[in-house]
């Protein structure tokens, strides 16, 4: 369970100060929803924004030297702001559920003395029980890898020093793992594994269909991995754990995708997994190796949006790329009915597709922008003169997009 309310990104490449959302330091913004699109012309920033949530998350298994390097990133010079002399931070806004009180995680890298990115600052804080206004306590505070923690689901420091609660002195052995990696494994420190857990189930989807493609050993996997290669494995275990759910996919896709009567995973003797696909007026099925980019992602994003437990957040690049135009706001419909209103799933999606942005309301979409210094900046639709007015009157997003009533 959880969501993000609202996050900002600081010395991040060409995000130089962006934010989306409610924060504890900005609280004008609205809410982030379960389903955020991010439109905005090519090189905007759209994939630099994805790339922070999986820096993130590579931060989170791994640590934050080799997240500057993983991915092509170039190193932490590369990745910083040009022409900036201050540190990469993020600000992120969480809520567990609808009754909980928000958490705010922050996270400032920067080089250490020999020239190494390190965590320079980590920070957890929440308000006390029935507390709605004024400043939060600290329950994770380090600098430098040195500061404290607080056990338990209750307590923190003040600003001013006054402490309530157990506090314990933390001091790193190595300031390039992130503090909640460390304490969030130990469960005394429950708000802090509590949000790690949150964190960990981050999905960011890099699906390329020839990854599909490959044939893979019959060892059913519950979760898609990143690129998708092991699509094979994860039909094979719905099939075999779920098996009414995935007849609930396939029925799905069948009215998606023309001519599609039923995709099976099949074991061969040599214990590899294949998916067959049948299509109306052929008497053998097709395997995923011979079937079209479309068809696979389009699986392959169904099996995504049906996952028995799902993963609580889910970063989706341009999904068009490679199906049918007509197939998109079907697509987008499906995605705002599976999130939901909840908080058990969040689905940030970047897109070029006014077909796609057609299916969504002025509040779920971001346009991405670019400042006087060539920096990217945030919009919400929902804040363009004219849009709600317009929507209103029976017009859609995609097509106000695409005349550029608005971005």
């Amino acid at each position: 369970m959880g969501k993000i309310l609202g996050i900002a990104v600081q010395n991040y490449g060409t995000l130089k100060s962006i934010k989306m959302g409610k924060l504890f330091s900005d609280q004008t913004g609205n809410e982030l929803g379960n389903m955020v699109a991010i439109i905005g012309p090519s090189g905007n920033g759209k994939s630099t924004l994805a790339d922070a949530f999986g820096f993130i998350s590579d931060c989170i298994s791994t640590d934050v030297e080799s997240a500057c390097d993983a991915n092509n990133r170039g190193g932490y010079d590369q990745l910083v702001s040009q022409n900036s002399n201050e540190p990469i931070h993020f600000e992120i806004y969480y809520k567990e559920n609808q009754n909980s009180r928000p958490i705010t995680y922050e996270l400032t890298i920067a080089k250490d003395k020999y020239n190494r990115p390190y965590v320079k600052e980590e920070r957890l804080r929440q308000r006390r029980p029935g507390i709605k206004r004024g400043w939060p306590l600290s329950f994770l505070y380090l600098i430098d890898g040195k500061g404290y923690a607080f056990e338990g689901v209750e307590g923190g420091q003040a600003d001013d020093g006054t402490i309530d609660g157990d506090r314990k002195t933390v001091e790193l052995s190595d300031t390039r793992k992130l503090g909640i990696v460390t304490l969030g494994a130990m469960k005394q420190y429950s708000r802090i594994e509590m949000f790690l857990d949150f964190l960990k189930s981050w999905y960011l989807c890099y699906f390329t269909p020839d990854a599909a493609r490959q044939i893979q050993t019959a060892a059913p996997n519950q979760y898609l991995n990143r690129t998708g290669s092991n699509l094979n494995n994860v039909a094979q275990y719905m099939y075999r754990e779920n098996p009414s759910e995935f007849k609930k996919i396939l029925a799905e896709i069948q009215t998606k995708i023309p001519n599609i009567t039923k995709i099976e995973p099949i074991r061969l003797q040599n214990g590899q997994m294949v998916l067959e696909f049948w299509q109306k007026g052929f008497e053998q099925p097709f395997f995923s190796q011979r079937m079209s980019d479309g068809t696979l992602k389009l699986f392959a994003y169904y099996l995504l949006l049906h996952e028995k437990n799902p993963r609580q957040l889910v970063f989706v690049e341009e999904p068009e790329n490679g199906l049918y135009h007509q197939y998109l706001a079907n697509l987008a419909i499906e995605m705002k009915k599976n999130v939901g209103k909840g908080f058990s799933k969040q689905l940030f999606v970047t897109t070029h597709s006014p077909f796609f942005v057609n299916a969504l309301s002025p509040n779920q979409v971001w346009v991405l922008e670019k400042d006087i210094n060539g920096f990217s900046i945030a919009k919400q639709a929902a804040a363009y003169d004219f849009v709600k007015d317009l929507i209103d009157e029976g017009a859609s997003m995609g097509d106000l997009w695409y005349s550029r009533y608005f971005g």
